[in-house]
């Protein structure tokens, strides 16, 4: 059963909610302000959080900010009766998942928490996989040939150092292969292997793809963001 926090510091908005969500088979929890909500995201998993944005001692705009450090992966449905459009793009732009005006009409919020509830599965089907993924052993390297034994030959040689390798090769000849093999055999296999395709980044965001940006370092940055090299310490880093 899903879980879904509703704040809001209108009990009756959040009596309301509750009777229409918990008649669907969800599983409710209430807020009435940003702190409260704060605290109980800290010690509870929430599948989706209704979040309104005027409220007294902590308002919606900031309680999200907060909520995309703790728990980035939870969709935000925020709700407001104040709203316009510029409130729905700065709440969109602090990561919210959508943004509905209060009285909420029942089937869109219903189909909303549906799309919410699909993405969340899907976060977490993807780090089930990542995981599945980096447990599992390098796909091997099948064949006897005298250029299959020099590749062999020349990744036992250079994979226990920390030289710098260039690996050249038609598309579809395995050098995506060859490197996961090279990090496979390192003292570094432990650590991330972390492959960046250049050609697909613009030229203007390669510097935030590579170093990465702390929150606030421009205008759409709002939240830290771990660059490439970051994520890849320790590790090996393969640029294609």
């Amino acid at each position: 059963m899903a879980k879904i926090l509703i704040v809001d510091d209108d009990k009756s908005i959040r009596k309301t909610l509750r009777d229409i969500l918990e008649f669907e088979k969800y599983e409710i929890d209430e807020s009435p302000d940003g702190l409260d909500c704060i605290v109980k995201i800290k010690q509870n998993h929430y599948d989706v959080i209704i979040l309104d944005v005027k409220m007294p001692r902590m308002d919606g705009m900031e309680a999200i900010e907060k909520i995309q450090n703790i728990s980035p992966d939870t969709p935000v449905v925020m709700i407001s009766g104040h709203g316009n459009i510029d409130t729905a793009v700065e709440a969109v732009k602090k990561g919210a998942f959508d943004f509905i005006q209060k009285p909420p009409d029942l089937n869109r919020l219903l189909i909303t928490l549906r799309n919410a509830l699909d993405k969340s599965s899907l976060i977490t089907d993807k780090k089930v996989l990542q995981k599945r993924v980096t447990g599992s052993k390098v796909q091997d390297i099948i064949g006897d040939s005298e250029g299959i034994s020099i590749i062999k030959s020349t990744i036992e040689k250079v994979a226990p150092t920390d030289a710098r390798v260039l690996i050249n090769g038609q598309n579809g000849t395995g050098k995506e292969l060859v490197a996961r093999w090279i990090h496979q055999f390192s003292k570094r296999k432990d650590y991330p292997i972390i492959e960046v395709n250049c050609a697909a980044i613009p030229s203007e965001l390669i510097e935030s793809e590579l170093f990465g940006h702390e929150k606030g370092s421009f205008t759409s940055a709002i939240k830290q963001r771990l660059g490439k090299f970051e994520q890849a310490h320790g590790g090996t880093f393969v640029f294609r």
